[in-house]
């Protein structure tokens, strides 16, 4: 119970924070009283029981901030030391005189049987052990301690922006980013508290010689002037018992100079001294079996002390023969765990949201025999290529088409090329990689010997020949190009008539912050409080559905603004956003040219469509079979003259028909463009050059 009270009053100390207080104040008690020779010897004996604690840390640490307080341990038992060196001086100074064991059986111990009792030798041991503290030990540590410091301090900055670069990157988060800034901090302290700390070492190792010259000096002359002692034997006793008060101080400032200088000399690693050791020092058995010769052939020779080195020798072989096999075994349990993992079965992991793929918005697949034409290393344009198409495309649209993305497929045919929007097949053709393609544009003078096809992007008659006749190829008339282009072309042409399907709601907010940036009330008062960035979408996939570019996102906001009070139908807006576009949507079709040519439909057949016409839920426009097959055909014969006169094939409608023909005719017509009356601008011109219907 005692013992148990005893502790608890100790932990009730450590716990107010008297622990320190009480223990500065015991230093300056030794400092000032008389202690006697009993509390010397157990003073002492903790003192070296501290220093070995203090030293076995420093071994078994990790890192050296994992015993981030030895710089103030350092302080306290160097305090503590020179305080027992003062209390030990005044009790060797005033008790001396009546023998040995006047100062405590300790500083006995160590003056007679440690040197011998000899002073002479024990004021040689006592110089060796200074010299060794004080210039080895001492001096190292506290150069190293210097410039660790100084290397620490320059990299703190370098740290700490590798940290920043982590966390805003996404390796870490807040509190990790946290605990490492704390880290960083802790190890500039320590390093420089270290760098502090051995001058108390060094500084303790001076005080240690001054203080046993003193002592040896002022012993003499109190035994001799004050207690009539005899020269010799006042230099006998007050030696011997300084140099054992010598001892018993340098060798706890001995070992927690070895301390510093093995934290100091720390790695951060994951195995503590005594491992790091056996594995770097002893984990090569080359290294053990060579000294191991090296020993034995000195052990050969005569003289020498053979039966040392032999021994020496044989323990290395020894060693080096355990390592070695320890190493097989270690490497035959590797490949035995390997041989055992071949040959049993995978285990089946449990499925996640890694093994299902994402779709690819745009993909090229390529036979084997095309594997060229997208490798760079092998000379290949096609990448270049269709980086040029998503740039051209890009501007003429007015948002960033998504990138392709372009493997082989050992599926297709060695010459097959495939096209895929969302992971669905848009397109795909056969290119010879040896030849070129001679497309027939209508006008030709002769024929060419190849290999016959037709272009895959417009559908023309072309030939693939060989490269060597590509002049006369041109002189007969025909439109020659290169793999590479049939390809480009042809992904150019898909991706065009598909550009509203590639639109989708991220893109879209892309195009709305980009405006943000010069508009800024505009685009906030559009989405979301007028308009759900879903309805914006709609519009915007309307018009490239039927070829409007986007790239004047300032008008369209600001239509979609304008009308949102009055409807939130996506297609009634379409119709709005058209009327504002009119001057782009006319120079879209018909460039420069103030007047267009275009096709209208009798006012009679008007009237009969706008009683017929239905737009079914699925945005597709109904009319009855038989006038829709007439309608049809009218409209078919009318853009084939257009396309004879080398001219844009314009039906012009009222509002009421636009939206609803254009859905007609969309996917049967190609060419035909649907344009209301509302979308003439007042300057330009229209001529009328057929009429459907009459």
């Amino acid at each position: 119970m005692a013992q148990a009270d005893v502790m608890s009053t100790i932990r009730d100390i450590g716990r107010k924070g008297l622990g320190i207080p009480i223990m500065v104040l015991s230093l300056l008690a030794m400092v000032v009283l008389p202690l006697p020779p009993i509390l010397l010897d157990l003073f002492f004996t903790f003192n070296i029981s501290l220093s070995l604690i203090i030293l076995l840390v420093s071994i078994y640490s990790m890192r050296p901030l994992d015993f981030a307080i030895f710089p103030t341990v350092i302080l306290i038992a160097t305090l503590f030391r020179l305080a027992l060196n003062v209390a030990s001086t005044r009790v060797v100074l005033l008790e001396g005189h009546d023998g040995p064991d006047a100062a405590g059986q300790v500083i006995q111990a160590f003056g007679e049987f440690v040197v011998g009792g000899n002073y002479a030798v024990g004021i040689v041991v006592f110089i060796i052990l200074v010299l060794i503290n004080f210039v080895v030990v001492t001096k190292g540590a506290g150069r190293i301690s210097e410039v660790s410091a100084r290397f620490t301090l320059d990299a703190m900055p370098g740290k700490q922006m590798a940290i920043d670069a982590d966390l805003n990157s996404g390796l870490i988060d807040q509190d990790e980013a946290r605990k490492r800034r704390a880290e960083v901090t802790a190890e500039a302290d320590f390093y420089g508290s270290m760098d502090g700390a051995s001058k108390f070492v060094r500084g303790d190792a001076v005080a240690g010689i001054l203080i046993t010259l003193i002592n040896i000096l002022g012993g003499l002359i109190i035994g001799v002037m004050q207690h009539d002692m005899a020269f010799s034997d006042a230099a006998q006793t007050y030696t011997l018992l300084t140099i054992g008060d010598g001892l018993v101080a340098q060798i706890p400032s001995l070992l927690l100079s070895s301390a510093a200088g093995i934290i100091v000399t720390r790695v951060s690693s994951e195995q503590n001294m005594g491992d790091q050791v056996v594995s770097q020092l002893l984990g090569n058995p080359a290294i053990l079996f060579i000294t191991s010769g090296v020993l034995a052939l000195l052990g050969m020779i005569p003289g020498m002390p053979n039966a040392s080195f032999l021994l020496l020798a044989t323990v290395l072989a020894i060693s080096g023969y355990m390592v070695l096999q320890k190493q097989r075994a270690v490497e035959d349990q590797k490949l035995e765990v390997a041989e055992q993992e071949e040959r049993a079965p995978p285990e089946p992991k449990e499925l996640s949201w890694d093994d299902v793929p994402p779709v690819d918005v745009i993909g090229l697949e390529v036979g084997y025999r095309l594997i060229p034409l997208v490798d760079k290393s092998q000379g290949g344009q096609l990448m270049d290529r269709i980086k040029g198409v998503r740039r051209k495309l890009s501007q003429e649209l007015g948002f960033l088409i998504p990138p392709v993305h372009i493997r082989d497929n050992l599926d297709l045919e060695p010459n097959n090329y495939r096209i895929t929007l969302m992971g669905v097949t848009a397109g795909e053709a056969i290119v010879e990689p040896d030849k070129e393609l001679a497309i027939n544009p209508g006008e030709v003078h002769g024929d060419v010997d190849g290999i016959h096809t037709t272009d895959p992007a417009f559908g023309l008659p072309a030939v693939w020949f060989n490269p060597e006749i590509k002049d006369t190829v041109q002189a007969l008339g025909y439109t020659v190009v290169d793999p590479n282009t049939v390809i480009a072309t042809h992904l150019s042409q898909i991706l065009q008539s598909h550009s509203h399907e590639l639109l989708g709601h991220d893109e879209v907010q892309s195009l709305l912050d980009k405006l943000g940036t010069t508009a800024k009330k505009l685009v906030e008062d559009l989405v979301p409080k007028t308009l759900s960035l879903g309805t914006v979408l709609k519009v915007l996939q309307n018009l490239l559905e039927e070829g409007i570019p986007i790239r004047d996102m300032r008008t369209i906001s600001e239509t979609l603004a304008q009308y949102s009070q009055k409807t939130q139908d996506p297609a009634e807006l379409t119709e709005y956003v058209r009327t504002a576009l009119r001057r782009l949507i006319f120079q879209h079709i018909n460039g420069s040219d103030e007047e267009m040519p275009v096709i209208t439909l009798d006012q009679r057949l008007e009237q009969v469509l706008m009683q017929s016409f239905t737009v079914s839920d699925d945005d597709t426009a109904t009319i009855e079979p038989g006038m829709a097959q007439n309608l049809h055909g009218a409209l078919y014969e009318k853009v084939q003259e257009r396309e004879v006169a080398g001219e844009p094939a314009v039906l012009l409608v009222t509002p009421q028909l636009r939206s609803g023909l254009a859905k007609f005719v969309r996917h049967t017509i190609t060419g035909l463009n649907v344009m209301s009356y509302n979308e003439i601008p007042d300057t330009k011109q229209i001529r009328i050059v057929a009429t459907v219907g009459a």
